[in-house]
């Protein structure tokens, strides 16, 4: 989701924006200093500047995105881990009752029998059980006839403590997870609305003109014979480079996954899945999935990442060119890949 415009090598700026002056001048405060450099005589950013501090914005919004899907991905895990530890915790619960129940009819038939009130029948109706059975002295005093039925309670409740601790290390993680993912959609949000403040600024003409320079004309615009064709053999990769070829027109989402919308990460991971390839969520894992190629040996369905912090991917389909989600606002779309700092390659296994 980045902006896409011709290289310009130079490393992301961090999470922040450059300070509260320059988005309150390019979001419309007359008597903020809008750019570094730029005088209190002249407040005023030229088109020129705008569309700079946009691409910045772009670049920090998608890094932020990214690190968005990793943390959703966490969270996800540390979720479905949770729901696990927790249907394992009712099973061995429902255990644990029925041995402590079976204990406790033993026990209350040798009773009947003319036998005492034992420590089985204790421990079958205990409050606590496992305070009762810390008892260093209780198997013996429980006599051999209930050793095996309070060993098996008391494996029990072993297996359901250390569950029982296991669900609570996990509901930590997933309530840190999604603490990180309400951060990350905040600056998300945040840097994409001050982006769309700053365009604002620029005329219909401009913001049109600077749309194709960043991303490329749309669907509707692009002769429709420009995309190479899908390769016609029936290989993954063939069936990969067809399914982006089938998105092209969808919108931007950031955080999606298909099949309606995409982010960049989104649509190359849908479109590898489709072909029976699983791949990481995040561009930064996707570049570490397969084998590493060189910009020279290409093929139809690499994966292409630019920028320094690996924070865009998209497809190769042939002739220099990738279909990619390239940023909010715009859709899944054919592009040049010398339009952005190129990063690396990558061909799924």
């Amino acid at each position: 989701m980045a902006s896409h415009r011709k290289p310009r090598q130079r490393p992301l700026s961090g999470g922040t924006v450059r300070t509260a002056a320059t988005t309150l001048a390019l979001a419309g405060a007359a008597t903020a200093t809008a750019f570094e450099g730029t005088s209190q005589a002249d407040p005023q950013p030229t088109a020129a500047q705008v569309e700079s501090e946009v691409d910045r914005l772009y670049e920090e919004a998608e890094a932020a995105t990214e690190r968005y899907n990793g943390a959703k991905q966490k969270a996800d895990e540390a979720e479905h881990a949770l729901a696990g530890l927790r249907d394992e915790t009712a099973r061995k619960t429902d255990q644990l009752n029925a041995a402590r129940g079976t204990l406790g009819s033993l026990a209350a038939g040798q009773y009947r029998s003319g036998g005492t009130l034992g420590t089985a029948v204790k421990l079958a109706t205990a409050t606590n059980p496992q305070e009762y059975l810390s008892q260093a002295s209780f198997i013996t005093r429980a006599g051999d006839r209930n050793a095996v039925g309070i060993s098996t309670v008391r494996r029990k409740l072993d297996e359901v403590g250390k569950l029982r601790e296991q669900a609570a290390g996990r509901l930590a993680d997933l309530r840190a997870q999604r603490d990180e993912l309400a951060e990350r959609k905040a600056e998300i949000e945040g840097k994409l609305a001050t982006a769309k403040q700053l365009l604002a600024r620029l005329t219909a003409e401009q913001r049109a003109a600077y749309e194709v320079r960043t991303v490329g004309a749309s669907p509707a615009a692009r002769p429709q014979s420009a995309p190479p064709p899908p390769p016609s053999d029936s290989s993954r990769a063939a069936r990969a480079v067809a399914f982006a070829h089938g998105a092209i027109g969808r919108p931007y989402v950031w955080g999606a996954t298909g099949p309606g919308s995409f982010d960049c990460s989104g649509l190359t991971q849908a479109a590898w899945r489709s072909a029976g390839v699983s791949l990481p969520r995040t561009t930064y894992t996707q570049i570490n999935a397969g084998q590493r190629v060189s910009r020279d040996q290409l093929a139809p369905g690499d994966l292409v990442f630019f920028y320094s912090g690996v924070t865009h991917v998209g497809m190769y389909i042939g002739n220099g060119q990738m279909i990619h989600a390239p940023r909010p606002g715009s859709t899944v779309r054919v592009a040049p890949i010398d339009s952005m700092p190129w990063a690396g390659a990558s061909r799924p296994a």
